[in-house]
């Protein structure tokens, strides 16, 4: 985001123009608002080419392609002006990840997801098509995901059928590796040329990486006129069915409305958009596009000047549809906050980790035939084998106790330590500030915050007399003060916004980590008892009294929580109502329990006796379960199109050996096995196409499929 310079208006039709967000090759894009205070992306023609009769035509038609289509899939325009004087085009303001933006930061989308956004932008292109157009750059910048589900944007060289590309003279007329074989030539297009640049989308949402390489754009160009797509990392169900949208020849490909029938995306699939780390991502970008708004309504207030709006624009993270070469910006990630760079609590998002490219073949044991990740590093004697709680990767770094005292940021491409926080009490915990900052205690029980990737110190809480900490969501960090009582800090001001007496029966028998969300903190014990309260004050919910004879590992996805115990149990957040509840198979004993469930926007994954199962969320139907697989207590992690997690197994010797085991997340089926030597302690964590394990006092990453 940049003030307004010479030469820029001040006010474009309704819109009074803020600043500017980026130029393209035929225009700049603006932040307007419109009298009502809404913010609005206003594209205008650049004046030294507005005297240019063709380049002027080639503006208007994209305002009329972007006009004529009527679809939810699409940034709708807001309004245009193409009569004399300044042309430009006002698109609705969209708060969102790009796509290349979530696979970056999040990983590939498994299959579930994966069908959910291909039937969802066929349905987009079917509209566009249908009212005679042809985007004609469809690619991961140019789609959006909100929670209402992708949209497209970018209407730039859109044209109607057998049109020619709109650029300026000496322009790719194309994305590299995403326009159709007949773009490429510069040969007339039809409709099946989006189908193949959807294709190309798939198969980069699948894997993380572009179906068409090169190193050099001839290079990519020519692999997409004469060459075979690479779909290492793609199921062969969804290559399947992405393959004929890569045909090189037009008339095979499949219709957006085949396509749509043939992704069938399962029941629910749809709240990926509203349930996991991409919705949380996209929730709180669209809370901030929201304050944005607000902000820059109240222009009177005298502590808010127009630069301070701006940079308040720059730092929202918001994804604004704008049309054209420059549609769509990601502007920063602080969260929108007009106070200055030393303010302690306006803390930006951590810096993204770059993701791993997935392994499409591991390392193949020529005895047994098993297959094992490669090590990508290795920490070894470094952690803390006794009270390093958990790996926690936060950004680009992944965090554990330290042997030597308190806790260390590690990289998580090569293993090397960042920094440490050697004051802080390992035993207390650690948590994550919604990827902003990491939290810990020192020995006196003072909350101390610092910066993922630097480890710059912040916000400090000496009132806090922290003992353990439990969990932390938007609002505030929640612990066991040293006398045995609950207490909130606001992560606004750092300040203790309550204390609660702890029930008798659960005094001195919370454990951390706990789970929160929807305005409750949910707390187990080591026999398996639960205790909810509000977070907003600190009072009783409800309770599970029943004790289990388990550790209890709740986890919180939207508003149920999943309990492990004798039966694996969904529950109404608010009132613990039971929603379903799954027992073991008749052939187990009464020794075997369910272990820590994963909770995933399409999955639950929890360990039972011997093996991983996957269950549907919404029904808790055991869909497959992966025999002889993990230990019971394990957590269980999935990452890639792999599901692990760790199991305790004898040698033929009679040794004990622990392994850690990965299966396919579309079936249960084995398929890589790692071994350790009889390891005390252990942990696992993954990010970034990573596994990460620690064992006794040493950490490493591996690769995944």
């Amino acid at each position: 985001m940049k003030p307004l310079g010479t030469g820029d208006p001040l006010r474009l039709g309704p819109y009074r123009v803020l600043g500017v967000l980026g130029e393209g090759g035929m225009g700049k894009v603006y932040v307007g608002q419109d009298g009502a205070g809404a913010l609005a992306a206003v594209k205008v023609l650049r004046p030294e080419l507005t005297h240019d009769t063709n380049l002027a035509q080639r503006f208007v038609r994209e305002a009329q392609a972007a006009q004529a289509v009527r679809s939810n899939g699409i940034a709708n325009v807001l309004g245009a002006w193409t009569e004399g004087g300044r042309p430009w085009i006002a698109t609705e303001f969209l708060a969102g990840l790009t796509l290349d933006q979530a696979v970056d930061t999040y990983g590939p989308l498994d299959e579930s997801a994966l069908r959910a956004l291909a039937a969802a932008l066929a349905q987009t292109l079917a509209d566009i098509h249908a009212v005679g157009f042809i985007h004609r750059d469809l690619k991961p910048p140019n789609i959006v995901l909100t929670s209402a589900g992708p949209r497209i944007i970018d209407f730039g060289i859109a044209r109607p059928e057998h049109g020619l590309t709109l650029t300026t003279t000496g322009q790719v007329p194309v994305t590299p590796g995403y326009g159709a074989p007949e773009q490429v030539l510069g040969q007339r297009v039809a409709p099946t040329a989006d189908v193949f640049s959807l294709g190309a989308v798939l198969a980069y949402a699948a894997s993380g990486r572009r179906a068409y390489e090169g190193t050099h754009i001839a290079a990519v160009q020519y692999a997409v006129v004469h060459g075979e797509p690479q779909l290492e990392g793609v199921t062969p169900q969804m290559q399947a069915l992405i393959l004929p949208c890569l045909a090189k020849d037009p008339a095979a490909r499949p219709v957006p409305a085949q396509i749509v029938q043939a992704m069938a995306a399962p029941k629910g699939a749809d709240r990926v958009w509203r349930r996991g780390p991409v919705a949380d991502a996209i929730k709180e970008r669209e809370a901030e596009a929201r304050r944005l708004t607000m902000a820059v309504t109240i222009e009177t207030a005298p502590s808010v000047t127009r630069r301070r709006l701006l940079t308040g624009l720059a730092a929202g993270g918001v994804v604004l549809a704008g049309g054209g070469g420059a549609a769509a910006w990601w502007l920063g990630s602080s969260g929108g906050s007009t106070k200055t760079k030393s303010d302690p609590f306006d803390i930006p998002r951590a810096v993204p980790g770059r993701a791993q490219k997935l392994d499409t073949k591991g390392i193949k044991d020529p005895i047994s035939n098993e297959v094992q990740p490669n090590t990508l590093w290795g920490v070894q004697g470094e952690a803390d084998a006794a009270y390093s709680r958990q790996l926690l990767p936060v950004g680009d770094v992944i965090v554990f106790g330290v042997a030597t005292g308190g806790i260390a940021a590690f990289d998580i491409t090569n293993g090397k330590r960042r920094w440490s926080a050697p004051h802080l009490r390992t035993k207390s915990g650690y948590l994550s500030l919604s990827d902003r900052l990491v939290v810990g205690a020192d020995d006196k029980g003072v909350l101390r915050t610092f910066v993922p990737s630097t480890g710059e110190p912040k916000w400090t809480c000496p009132a806090a007399e922290a003992a353990t900490l439990l969990a932390a969501d938007k609002d505030a960090v929640y612990f066991v003060t040293k006398d045995n009582r609950l207490r909130s800090v606001n992560r606004a001001d750092a300040k203790v916004r309550w204390t609660a007496t702890v029930p008798a029966e659960f005094r001195g028998k919370l454990l951390n980590p706990a789970a929160v969300g929807q305005g409750n903190l949910v707390m187990s014990t080591s026999d398996g008892t639960v205790l909810v309260v509000h977070t907003s004050n600190g009072r009783k919910a409800w309770t599970r009294l029943d004790h289990q004879e388990v550790t209890v590992r709740p986890a919180v996805y939207d508003d149920t929580v999943y309990i492990n115990g004798r039966s694996l149990d969904a529950r109404r957040l608010d009132d613990g109502e039971k929603i379903w509840s799954t027992k073991l198979g008749d052939w187990e004993t009464d020794w075997d329990k369910w272990g820590p469930p994963k909770v995933y926007a399409d999955a639950v994954y929890a360990n039972a006796a011997d093996s991983t199962r996957y269950l549907d969320p919404y029904g808790g139907k055991v869909l497959w379960d992966a025999w002889q697989s993990a230990s019971y207590a394990s957590p269980v992690v999935r990452q890639g199109h792999a599901v692990w997690a760790l199991r305790s197994v004898t040698t033929v010797g009679g040794a004990s050996k622990m392994v850690i085991n990965a299966v396919r997340a579309s079936d249960g089926e084995d398929a890589w096995r790692y071994e350790f030597d009889t390891p005390a302690y252990m942990r696992l964590a993954a990010a970034g196409n990573r596994i990460f394990v620690m064992y006794d006092g040493s950490v490493i990453a591996l690769s995944t499929f």
